[in-house]
Protein backbone atom coordinates (compact mmCIF):
# COMPACT_ATOMS: atom_id res chain seq x y z
CA UNK A 1 0.00 0.00 0.00
CA UNK A 2 3.40 2.13 0.03
CA UNK A 3 2.94 4.52 -2.57
CA UNK A 4 5.67 3.54 -5.60
CA UNK A 5 5.87 3.28 -9.21
CA UNK A 6 2.94 0.59 -9.40
CA UNK A 7 0.33 3.23 -7.35
CA UNK A 8 1.44 6.35 -10.13
CA UNK A 9 1.21 3.92 -13.28
CA UNK A 10 -2.78 3.00 -11.82
CA UNK A 11 -2.78 6.21 -10.76
CA UNK A 12 -2.62 7.72 -14.29
CA UNK A 13 -4.18 5.16 -16.50
CA UNK A 14 -7.28 4.88 -14.42
CA UNK A 15 -7.73 8.88 -14.97
CA UNK A 16 -6.72 8.85 -18.22
CA UNK A 17 -8.27 5.56 -19.69
CA UNK A 18 -11.00 4.65 -17.14
CA UNK A 19 -11.22 1.53 -14.66
CA UNK A 20 -10.62 -0.58 -17.80
CA UNK A 21 -6.56 0.46 -18.10
CA UNK A 22 -6.22 0.54 -14.27
CA UNK A 23 -7.62 -2.96 -14.29
CA UNK A 24 -5.36 -3.60 -17.04
CA UNK A 25 -2.05 -2.01 -15.24
CA UNK A 26 -3.43 -4.11 -11.60
CA UNK A 27 -3.08 -7.24 -14.16
CA UNK A 28 0.26 -6.49 -15.74
CA UNK A 29 1.43 -5.82 -12.17
CA UNK A 30 -0.13 -9.69 -10.65
CA UNK A 31 1.69 -11.22 -14.03
CA UNK A 32 4.68 -9.32 -12.73
CA UNK A 33 4.38 -10.27 -9.48
CA UNK A 34 3.96 -14.17 -10.50
CA UNK A 35 6.84 -14.08 -12.83
CA UNK A 36 9.22 -12.81 -9.58
CA UNK A 37 7.23 -14.97 -7.14
CA UNK A 38 8.01 -18.15 -9.25
CA UNK A 39 11.64 -17.32 -10.07
CA UNK A 40 12.09 -17.22 -6.21
CA UNK A 41 10.71 -20.42 -5.51
CA UNK A 42 12.83 -22.89 -8.22
CA UNK A 43 15.75 -20.10 -7.04
CA UNK A 44 16.58 -18.13 -10.02
CA UNK A 45 15.99 -14.72 -7.81
CA UNK A 46 18.78 -16.30 -5.63
CA UNK A 47 21.18 -15.39 -8.26
CA UNK A 48 19.83 -11.68 -8.57
CA UNK A 49 20.23 -11.54 -4.60
CA UNK A 50 24.28 -13.34 -4.75
CA UNK A 51 25.29 -11.74 -8.28
CA UNK A 52 25.93 -7.87 -7.99
CA UNK A 53 26.51 -8.18 -12.16
CA UNK A 54 22.58 -9.53 -12.52
CA UNK A 55 21.25 -7.18 -9.77
CA UNK A 56 22.51 -4.29 -11.31
CA UNK A 57 21.80 -5.52 -15.10
CA UNK A 58 18.09 -5.73 -13.86
CA UNK A 59 18.58 -2.25 -11.81
CA UNK A 60 20.36 -0.53 -14.64
CA UNK A 61 17.17 -2.00 -17.06
CA UNK A 62 14.78 -0.55 -14.97
CA UNK A 63 15.85 2.14 -14.21
CA UNK A 64 16.30 3.32 -18.04
CA UNK A 65 12.95 2.14 -18.57
CA UNK A 66 11.61 4.57 -15.99
CA UNK A 67 13.55 7.62 -17.10
CA UNK A 68 12.20 7.00 -20.90
CA UNK A 69 8.86 6.76 -19.21
CA UNK A 70 9.15 9.79 -17.52
CA UNK A 71 11.26 11.82 -20.11
CA UNK A 72 8.47 10.85 -22.83
CA UNK A 73 5.82 11.76 -21.22
CA UNK A 74 7.11 15.01 -19.85
CA UNK A 75 7.83 16.04 -23.46
CA UNK A 76 4.46 15.01 -24.83
CA UNK A 77 3.56 18.05 -21.81
CA UNK A 78 5.57 20.39 -23.08
CA UNK A 79 4.45 20.62 -26.47
CA UNK A 80 4.28 24.02 -27.87
CA UNK A 81 1.53 23.21 -30.47
CA UNK A 82 -1.49 23.75 -27.92
CA UNK A 83 -3.02 20.34 -28.86
CA UNK A 84 -1.69 18.59 -25.50
CA UNK A 85 -3.63 15.26 -25.05
CA UNK A 86 -2.58 13.08 -22.21
CA UNK A 87 -5.13 9.82 -23.46
CA UNK A 88 -2.81 9.86 -26.80
CA UNK A 89 -2.57 5.67 -28.63
CA UNK A 90 0.87 5.83 -29.03
CA UNK A 91 1.63 7.61 -25.28
CA UNK A 92 4.72 6.20 -23.59
CA UNK A 93 3.26 5.07 -20.43
CA UNK A 94 0.58 2.95 -22.34
CA UNK A 95 -1.62 5.12 -20.99
CA UNK A 96 -4.75 4.89 -24.16
CA UNK A 97 -7.98 3.83 -24.78
CA UNK A 98 -6.37 -0.06 -25.59
CA UNK A 99 -5.67 -2.36 -22.64
CA UNK A 100 -2.45 -3.78 -23.95
CA UNK A 101 -0.82 -0.98 -23.39
CA UNK A 102 -2.05 -0.67 -19.65
CA UNK A 103 -1.26 -4.31 -19.19
CA UNK A 104 2.09 -3.82 -21.30
CA UNK A 105 3.45 -0.90 -18.73
CA UNK A 106 2.40 -3.05 -15.77
CA UNK A 107 4.14 -6.10 -16.11
CA UNK A 108 7.22 -4.14 -17.86
CA UNK A 109 7.29 -1.51 -14.83
CA UNK A 110 7.29 -4.63 -12.30
CA UNK A 111 9.49 -7.29 -14.05
CA UNK A 112 12.33 -4.49 -15.09
CA UNK A 113 12.60 -3.46 -10.31
CA UNK A 114 14.68 -5.75 -9.19
CA UNK A 115 13.78 -4.86 -5.38
CA UNK A 116 10.16 -6.69 -6.43
CA UNK A 117 12.56 -9.78 -6.42
CA UNK A 118 14.90 -8.86 -3.73
CA UNK A 119 11.55 -8.31 -1.51
CA UNK A 120 10.06 -12.52 -2.93
CA UNK A 121 13.99 -14.23 -2.14
CA UNK A 122 14.29 -12.08 1.31
CA UNK A 123 10.99 -12.66 2.35
CA UNK A 124 9.66 -16.21 1.25
CA UNK A 125 12.02 -18.11 2.78
CA UNK A 126 11.90 -16.64 6.22
CA UNK A 127 8.01 -18.22 6.43
CA UNK A 128 9.10 -21.42 4.66
CA UNK A 129 9.63 -24.84 6.00
CA UNK A 130 11.94 -27.28 5.52
CA UNK A 131 11.22 -29.92 3.44
CA UNK A 132 9.42 -30.98 0.99
CA UNK A 133 5.91 -28.71 1.53
CA UNK A 134 7.67 -25.97 1.12
CA UNK A 135 6.81 -25.20 -2.57
CA UNK A 136 3.10 -25.76 -1.38
CA UNK A 137 3.81 -23.30 1.37
CA UNK A 138 5.18 -20.91 -1.04
CA UNK A 139 2.48 -20.57 -3.68
CA UNK A 140 0.19 -20.04 -0.17
CA UNK A 141 2.17 -17.35 0.57
CA UNK A 142 2.38 -15.56 -3.03
CA UNK A 143 -1.39 -16.05 -3.33
CA UNK A 144 -1.81 -13.92 -0.18
CA UNK A 145 0.48 -11.27 -1.51
CA UNK A 146 -1.42 -11.46 -4.89
CA UNK A 147 -4.69 -11.32 -2.82
CA UNK A 148 -3.54 -8.00 -0.69
CA UNK A 149 -3.23 -6.29 -4.25
CA UNK A 150 -6.10 -7.27 -5.63
CA UNK A 151 -8.26 -5.56 -3.11
CA UNK A 152 -6.04 -2.88 -2.68
CA UNK A 153 -5.62 -1.32 -6.44
CA UNK A 154 -9.23 -2.15 -6.64
CA UNK A 155 -9.77 0.70 -4.45
CA UNK A 156 -7.43 2.66 -5.73
CA UNK A 157 -8.78 2.27 -9.12
CA UNK A 158 -12.42 3.39 -7.87
CA UNK A 159 -11.48 6.29 -6.03
CA UNK A 160 -9.70 7.78 -9.18
CA UNK A 161 -12.37 6.30 -11.27
CA UNK A 162 -14.43 8.44 -8.74
CA UNK A 163 -12.53 11.88 -9.45
CA UNK A 164 -11.66 11.32 -12.94
CA UNK A 165 -13.84 13.81 -14.32
CA UNK A 166 -11.95 16.81 -12.45
CA UNK A 167 -9.12 15.25 -12.86
CA UNK A 168 -9.96 14.83 -16.98
CA UNK A 169 -9.56 18.81 -17.32
CA UNK A 170 -7.23 19.44 -19.99
CA UNK A 171 -5.01 21.65 -16.83
CA UNK A 172 -5.08 18.95 -14.71
CA UNK A 173 -4.22 16.34 -17.13
CA UNK A 174 -1.32 18.05 -17.70
CA UNK A 175 -0.24 18.90 -14.14
CA UNK A 176 -0.66 14.89 -13.09
CA UNK A 177 1.06 13.77 -16.38
CA UNK A 178 4.29 16.30 -15.39
CA UNK A 179 4.37 15.40 -11.81
CA UNK A 180 4.09 11.71 -12.73
CA UNK A 181 7.22 11.96 -15.50
CA UNK A 182 9.38 14.19 -12.71
CA UNK A 183 8.38 11.41 -10.00
CA UNK A 184 9.31 8.48 -13.08
CA UNK A 185 12.37 10.50 -13.87
CA UNK A 186 13.45 10.72 -10.09
CA UNK A 187 12.74 6.92 -9.27
CA UNK A 188 14.56 6.21 -12.23
CA UNK A 189 18.05 8.38 -11.23
CA UNK A 190 17.11 7.16 -7.86
CA UNK A 191 17.79 3.31 -8.97
CA UNK A 192 20.54 4.47 -10.82
CA UNK A 193 22.24 5.60 -8.31
CA UNK A 194 21.60 2.76 -6.12
CA UNK A 195 24.30 1.33 -4.11
CA UNK A 196 24.04 -2.28 -3.31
Amino acid sequence: MTPGIDTLLVLRHTVLGGRRDGFMVLVGIGLGCLVWASASLIGLTALLAASTVAYNAVRIAGAVYLVWLGISALRKTLAHNGSYRGDEVDSPMGASRGGFAALRAGLLTNLLNPKVGVFYISLLPQFLPVGPGAGGWGMLLVAIHLAATFVWYPTLIWWAATARTWLQRQQVRRWLDRVTATVLIGLGVKLAAEVR
